[in-house]
């Protein structure tokens, strides 16, 4: 059955937090909505949309926006605050069940609305004007950035600032990315995918950036005007990351995962940090312990070493550029560290886990944004001998289905 028209009730919420309702053909998913939902949907397969709430789900809350039930970001704005931390400690629960893991899970910490600091934002023409903003969930649509609860007011504050600089470098045909870094310098942009040519509108677009007060702008990689670093503070040490590089997108949610990766890594005195990033851990370990950074970006690589160079009282502190995908450090490498934290991207860490499972490490901080990932590589881990004394959620994503993790494993 598609393009139907039909009156359903939301039974439960699927992963990532669509409702599921039984339709004539099986189950239906629905963006939107919640258990005890009485919805008139539109059908297009397996998928529904919402055409109008019949009787509201209790776990339902009137939002501010009206872009939420569009834009691809905040897809869990309509839950209550009760609904939606029990759904996000649940997606943990789920995930380390399905590999056999039954630990108690501590309660997920929670992040304020306001304080996600990098968005990566999309801009294209729509007739003579320019749409700036995130994609419809599941659609090429574009969502016009008018508000938006979860970005640091200095990003929604620059949007019609953004918009300028992005309209000479749209493509005729396309779409152009801009990832957005709120700094205490003020904004750090980065731009990727510009027009042919762009090259001869550099000096429009560095005139654009001074006008709308950006602290750095890049094109394509390149820095194009630099007015004051834009400087990110990790523990005590300024870093400036590298353009469009990757950083925690809330430094309220870095300062939770770093304290539990410190709680998890204990007294040590020699540790690895592997996929170090710009040393968003290293930096907050290496006061209190020796630690070798491991990571396999040149550009993250560089930011780190250069911050390291300014005396500032850290312990013994070395750098490796290494892709651990494709090797990571061996069982007998690891043997000189009694610690390891480790935070890979979303496909996880499992060659590395397998070696820190043959290892004598003593203690590990395994931190995900991906709990599925997580799971599977906390199984290696824990069928190499080691035991699971913490599993900790913390709500980086707000309004997302995403949510990061910290677990702490001792030998």
């Amino acid at each position: 059955m598609t393009d139907a028209t039909l009156d359903i009730t939301i039974s439960t919420l699927g992963h990532l937090g669509d409702g599921i309702a039984e339709g004539p053909d099986g189950p239906l998913f629905v963006t939107g909505g919640l258990p005890g939902d009485h919805l008139r949907v539109s059908l297009q397969g397996n998928r529904a949309t919402i055409l109008e709430i019949l009787t509201p789900s209790a776990h339902r809350r009137a939002t501010n926006s009206d872009q939420n039930h569009h834009c691809g970001g905040c897809s869990l704005q309509h839950m209550d605050d009760a609904t939606y931390l029990a759904f996000k400690h649940d997606q943990v629960v789920r995930a380390l069940a399905d590999r056999g893991i039954e630990v108690p899970v501590d309660p997920i910490l929670a992040t304020p609305p306001g304080s996600r600091r990098r968005a990566v934002l999309t801009a294209l023409r729509a007739g003579h004007k320019v749409l700036l903003g995130y994609h419809e969930k599941g659609s090429h649509r574009l969502v016009d950035l008018i508000e938006c609860p979860v970005l640091d007011p200095a990003i929604l504050a620059a949007v019609p600032g953004l918009k300028k600089l992005a309209e000479p470098l749209i493509p005729r045909k396309g779409e152009l990315r801009l990832t957005v870094l709120s700094t205490a310098a003020g904004l750090d942009v980065a731009i990727d995918d510009p027009v042919t040519g762009y090259e001869k509108k550099l000096i429009q677009v560095s005139a654009l950036a001074a006008e709308i007060g950006l602290a750095r702008l890049a094109v394509k990689g390149e820095i194009v005007i630099e007015a004051r670093a834009p400087v990110l503070m990790i523990g005590k040490i300024a870093v400036v990351p590298p353009p469009g590089g990757f950083t925690q997108a809330s430094a309220v949610a870095e300062e939770e995962l770093a304290r539990l990766t410190l709680d998890a890594l204990g007294p040590s005195k020699k540790a690895a940090d592997l996929f170090a990033g710009i040393g968003t851990f290293t930096f907050r370990m290496a006061p209190l312990m020796s630690v070798h950074a491991v990571e396999a970006d040149a550009a993250a690589i560089a930011a780190l070493d250069k911050a390291s160079r300014v005396p500032s009282g850290l312990k013994k502190l070395t750098f490796e550029r290494r892709d651990l995908f494709r090797r990571p450090l061996m069982a007998a490498e690891l043997n000189a560290f009694d610690a390891v934290a480790f935070d890979p991207p979303r496909a996880g860490a499992q060659a590395q886990a397998e070696q820190l499972a043959l290892s004598k490490v003593k203690r590990i901080a395994a931190i995900s944004c991906n709990p599925a990932t997580l799971a599977r590589d906390l199984r290696i881990l824990l069928d190499g001998g080691y035991k699971l004394t913490r599993v900790t959620p913390v709500d980086q994503f707000l309004y997302s289905p995403h949510v990061e993790v910290v677990a702490a494993l001792e030998r």
